[in-house]
């Protein structure tokens, strides 16, 4: 176990490094911030004065060079609009992108798992062929598409949920959360649910597939023929099968759904990273989309680190065939 994790782990330290060189170099290539920044009317000398301010004087490896260096001890530069460190403003909005994220997935899988569990028990049924149905129009209508007919039918026409915004939040245990009132729980449904409902669909199919695989096979006749009940062996023995590709997805999708909550949050103006992003990208606001970029990686690749972690202790063969 001890040698599948330095592997894993040096390996993600080696793909942090190298997304950190692409995404440094994409940024550089965007555009100049002082175009922006600056009046359009201010002179040569005031041009040049904001550029040295700002750093941009340098050649593009004496700049990566510094970033480095000052990444490597938590510093990620200040962002050219609000005048602060870039990853203060990142982690001021990441606890609402998680609080979202954990929602969605939570939706994802509370719902998923059983209505895929049904479909897999009775296949080629109407409830099956319903719910595959729903699932295929999870996957192919656009996310965006999906968060404007939200609003349009619960804010607009039924005035039931409020369409932008986080909402009055409170503290649970300490936490600052839209949980905790229903004001921001009332916020939080609709973005919840946009975001949700791709991986609501992937949940339902995964599962519905799984128990298709497992159901015909001998253990679950020698489970019947020793008398279990139908509860028992679905619950106990065909969940147990399907959970290690569910973990995986899961862990995976997770890491996704942070990573792509910007369209959600734009649509809804939920006061996240995803939005933060949006905003810098849109004044070249360069320190704050690379610290936004690199701590997305970063969470990815780890929270990938975890699930394969998990799948080698569910499943010894990946830990065994790792090790040798």
């Amino acid at each position: 176990m001890t040698i599948f994790i330095i592997r894993r782990f040096s390996q993600s330290l080696f793909v942090v490094f190298l997304t950190s060189l692409l995404v440094f170099v994409g940024v550089y290539a965007i555009g100049n911030p002082v175009d922006i920044l600056i009046p359009a009317d201010a002179s040569f000398a005031e041009r040049e004065a904001a550029i040295r301010a700002l750093g941009l004087d340098r050649s593009l490896v004496a700049q990566y060079g510094t970033f480095l260096v000052n990444a490597l001890h938590g510093d990620f530069g200040r962002s050219f609009v609000f005048n602060q460190p870039a990853i203060s403003l990142i982690f001021q909005r990441l606890p609402a992108t998680l609080e979202l994220a954990f929602v969605a997935l939570a939706i994802a899988l509370v719902l998923g798992i059983p209505l895929g569990l049904i479909a897999g028990l009775k296949p080629r049924s109407v409830t099956d062929e319903t719910i595959m149905t729903g699932s295929i129009l999870g996957f192919s209508l656009p996310n965006f598409w999906q968060g404007m007919m939200l609003i349009m039918i619960f804010s607009v026409w039924l005035g039931w949920l409020p369409s932008s915004g986080r909402g009055e939040t409170g503290e649970i245990f300490g936490i600052t959360t839209s949980l905790a009132t229903w004001d921001g729980l009332a916020h939080l449904i609709l973005p919840a649910t946009n975001l949700a409902l791709f991986q609501l669909s992937l949940v339902i199919r995964l599962t519905r597939t799984g128990v298709r695989e497992t159901m015909p096979l001998d253990f679950i006749k020698f489970a019947r023929a020793k008398g279990l009940s139908e509860r028992r062996i679905i619950s106990v023995h065909v969940m147990k099968n399907i959970l290690i590709p569910i973990v995986t997805v899961v862990g995976m999708e997770f890491g996704s759904l942070i990573a792509f909550a910007v369209v959600t949050e734009t649509i809804f103006a939920w006061p996240g990273i995803g939005k933060l992003l949006i905003d810098s990208i849109t004044v070249l606001d360069r320190p704050v989309v690379v610290a936004y970029l690199l701590v997305v990686v970063t969470m990815f690749i780890f929270i990938n680190l975890a699930v394969d972690i998990v799948y080698s202790m569910l499943d010894p063969r990946i830990r065994l065939s790792e090790t040798q």
